[in-house]
């Protein structure tokens, strides 16, 4: 009786331990008609994974399920927990669509998978990829794979699809223990050359660099080839990176934290443990951008920071007390001729290639030659430097995110001036004029050349000493204009003698100062500068562009000071400034309603209308922005600054230049990179400006948060996702009218068209903004991220880059 009693104990305790404590069945696979609930599990074929209902039962995971402790690597719903597990199913539906449910079928999480499949499978794979495929074997329409948690696995890609955008990243958890989405994300930028990049939110954080054949330009990576593969390809459409480990016996994985630094992990078969390989960032060099613009970061200096050679802090005062934010400008600046030259600097992580220009076909010396040919360029090095270095990459205005890298860093050739090179040109102190203005009584003429030193005098007397035509390097034509000259001391006490106070703004020219002649008309005054970037034949382009011009949209050129080495221009005054003063600031932009915008917007197509066809030559301006365009009293609009301009006869219709020169974010494609200019240069310029007008948005500076894209892009996809009206400034309020915004936003988008050939001319833009002309569907803008070029200098390949490697520091 006692071992009856006994045996029914045991039964009984059994019992109860199976209520309390339901057996795990796994499953290899499911169909649509089957499901998993919390007490089932999905087995990969070797027993290396396990899906099922993990964290108390309140997500669906991927984990090890052959290694202690058992790491989830995937979570499916992640942000939405489950509330009911005993009620609660994970299955595939009819379609192939992978869905969580409860017991009434409401989803509590799905896949949103966009292939259908006719009789779908779930499964595991041994790579930790759960896969929906058709049939037993079956293609893959849709894997996990594709959607990454916070781990990267072997054989998991990260990508960007170049012509919608779209990327995916591993993002972090909340904390350690809520697999909620967190704030940070690692992941490729594709704008310009791709990078990598960790970010938190939309704020760039760290960046791991570009890829130079072998790996990420900032990260070492030695010792990462003994135990993985990587693959890099580049095409058109899209950018893949992925890492495989050699053979199988390694186990690896790599992961984002919820404080934003990256970890790759190797199992240990002797302490069966996870051991960590590399973490990164791994110091203070690696936040991004620590030093500014123009410097690098060493973390073996004290101070960190220096300023690149050829140049020195923006702000010593705030550099000297470790503040390094505004970074560094030129010592001396560059004549944008081809007496600059180039410092090489070696071992460098290379800086953020967000904004760069690459070529994977062309060779060092012709990256040389193309960056010495355009004046914003700063920078360049190779593409690729396996087998001795190939391909181009250039930078321009700015370089940022620099660092020292002794182990793996490369080689990048650094734009300086003559002087900084440490010799100079026997004609570097010269300069070479063709029909300098020389004044004569109350009117100028051009007399020919002349050929004299910057800011000194070749006379006795003071004058410029002049040389007849025939005498010069290039013979220069003969014309008169009828133009006012003013004295300079009448100048300098119209402006208190060039008072600061006086100073309207400043551009590339020089100062502009508000004068008060002595009969009491007001003029705005514009003085070349001793250390300008433009000079004598922007002065001349100026005076020969305008002199003679009549048009309400331009502004009007009072008259001329050339004395001495004085090269000063007087103008109308006009009291409202420029446009971008009120259209970027968030108070000012409320004085323009859109009756007053649209009524700008028509103003400098008009403007622009006389520039290119009524006037008796074909003025192309090549520099026209929003700060350009002067308002007067009426805020009436009024086009200015024509120091960059060209002038051409009816038979020309293209030019060419070796020196680009001019504004980025308003320039067109073939001008930026091939200094190609025509009208349709103005009308890129022109859509610039319309798309600005009505977003209240500077291109330069404006950066979507989700896709990275400047105004443009934003605008394109705004467009072509059929919301063109969240790109309307927010500040017009009610004043704004629909019809006229969206017609304004599409002749902005076909005038910043990529190929010129598919640009309006500006009577056709006449036409379309008052409505004349039907308007057709615009086709991509110029730099948007995965345009390239089909002739010899593409920005990428057709071809597939197949590298090799990636990791954190």
């Amino acid at each position: 009786m006692a071992s009856y009693n006994m045996v029914l104990f045991v039964l009984n305790s059994l019992l109860l331990f199976f209520i309390i404590i339901p057996m795990v069945i796994a499953l290899r696979s499911i169909t649509s008609e089957q499901s998993i609930h919390y007490n089932e599990t999905l087995v990969s074929a070797s027993g290396t994974f396990e899906a099922g209902f993990f964290m108390l039962g309140k997500y669906f995971c991927i984990r090890y399920k052959s290694l202690t402790p058992k790491t989830i690597v995937w979570v499916a719903n992640r942000n939405t927990q489950v509330d009911n597990i005993s009620t609660t199913m994970f299955k595939v539906t009819n379609e192939g669509n992978p869905v969580i449910v409860d017991e009434s079928g409401t989803r509590i999480w799905s896949s949103n998978a966009s292939t259908i499949s006719h009789n779908p499978m779930l499964l595991l794979l041994d790579t930790g990829n759960l896969v929906v495929q058709n049939g037993s074997a079956g293609n893959i329409v849709w894997q996990s794979f594709d959607y990454p948690g916070d781990t990267l696995l072997p054989g998991m890609v990260l990508k960007i699809n170049r012509v919608s955008g779209e990327y995916n990243s591993i993002t972090s958890w909340r904390t350690a223990e809520d697999p909620e989405s967190g704030e940070f994300s690692y992941h490729l930028d594709g704008h310009g050359f791709p990078q990598l990049v960790i970010t938190k939110g939309t704020t760039l954080m760290t960046r791991l660099g570009s890829w130079n054949g072998y790996f990420f330009s900032g990260v070492p990576w030695e010792t990462l080839y003994s135990y993985f593969n990587f693959s890099f390809i580049l095409t058109e459409k899209e950018v893949q990176f992925k890492y495989d480990t050699l053979n199988e016996s390694i186990i690896s994985r790599y992961l984002i934290t919820p404080t934003g630094s990256v970890q790759r992990f190797l199992w240990s078969y002797q302490t069966e443990t996870w051991q960590l390989f590399l973490a990164g960032p791994a110091d203070q060099c690696d936040n991004y951008a620590l030093c500014g613009a123009n410097s690098d970061c060493n973390v073996n200096n004290s101070p960190l920071c220096e300023c690149l050679p050829g140049f020195t802090p923006k702000s010593p005062k705030k550099w000297n007390s470790l503040d390094w934010t505004e970074g560094c400008v030129r010592k001396v600046k560059l004549d944008c001729d081809n007496r600059d030259g180039f410092l090489k600097l070696v071992g460098m992580k290379l800086p953020d290639t967000s904004s760069s220009w690459f070529d994977k076909n062309m060779d060092l010396k012709e990256c040389e030659n193309r960056c010495l040919k355009n004046c914003s360029c700063i920078a360049y090095a190779n593409l690729d430097i396996r087998n001795g270095g190939s391909g181009c990459m250039i930078w321009f205005n700015n370089v940022i995110d620099m660092r020292k890298e002794t182990s793996v860093g490369q080689e990048i050739y650094i734009k300086v001036a003559a002087s900084e090179l440490g010799h100079s040109s026997n004609i570097a102190n010269k300069i070479k004029l063709a029909g300098i203005l020389v004044g004569i009584g109350m009117g100028i003429t051009i007399v020919g050349c002349v050929i004299y030193l910057k800011r000194k005098k070749l006379s006795k007397s003071g004058e410029d000493q002049k040389i007849n035509p025939e005498d010069c390097t290039e013979k220069c034509g003969k014309e008169s204009i009828d133009l006012p000259t003013f004295d300079f001391s009448i100048i300098a006490n119209a402006t208190d003698h060039f008072s600061l106070s006086n100073i309207l703004g400043e551009g590339g020219y020089g100062p502009v100062y508000k004068g008060v002649l002595a009969n009491g008309r007001e003029i705005a005054v514009k003085r070349l500068s001793l250390h300008s970037e433009q000079g004598p034949q922007e002065f001349k382009n100026e005076v020969l562009s305008i002199a003679n011009l009549q048009h309400r949209n331009l502004v009007k050129l009072v008259g001329c000071c050339i004395q001495n080495d004085e090269r000063i221009l007087v103008y109308e005054y006009l009291p409202n400034r420029s446009l971008d003063h009120f259209i970027f600031d968030p108070d000012r932009s409320k004085v323009l309603d859109w009756n007053r915008r649209l009524h700008i917007i028509s103003g400098i197509a008009r403007g622009l209308v006389y520039l290119h066809q009524d006037s008796r030559l074909k003025i192309i301006h090549r520099d026209l922005k929003t700060s350009n365009i002067l308002l007067d009293n009426d805020m009436n609009p009024k086009i200015s600054d024509f120091g960059l301009a060209r002038t051409f006869g009816d038979d020309h219709a293209v030019g060419k230049t070796i020196r680009v020169v001019g504004t980025h974010g308003y320039m067109p494609p073939e001008y930026a990179v091939y200094g190609s200019f025509s009208v349709k240069s103005d009308v890129f310029s022109f859509g610039v400006i319309v798309l600005e007008i009505v977003s209240g948005r500077k291109n330069r500076e404006f950066s979507d948060p989700l896709h990275r894209l400047n105004l443009l892009g934003h605008a394109w996809r705004l467009w072509i996702e059929d919301r063109p009206m969240e790109l309307i400034d927010e500040s017009l309020g009610d004043s704004v009218i629909a019809t006229e915004a969206l017609r304004c936003i599409h002749i902005g988008l076909l005038c910043v068209q990529d190929k010129p050939d598919d640009r309006p001319d500006m009577s056709s833009v006449v036409l379309m903004l008052n409505g004349e002309r039907t308007l057709p569907y615009p086709r991509e803008p110029g730099f948007y991220p995965h345009e390239v070029s089909s002739s010899k200098h593409v920005l990428s390949s057709t071809n597939n880059i197949s590298i090799s490697l990636l990791q954190a520091r």
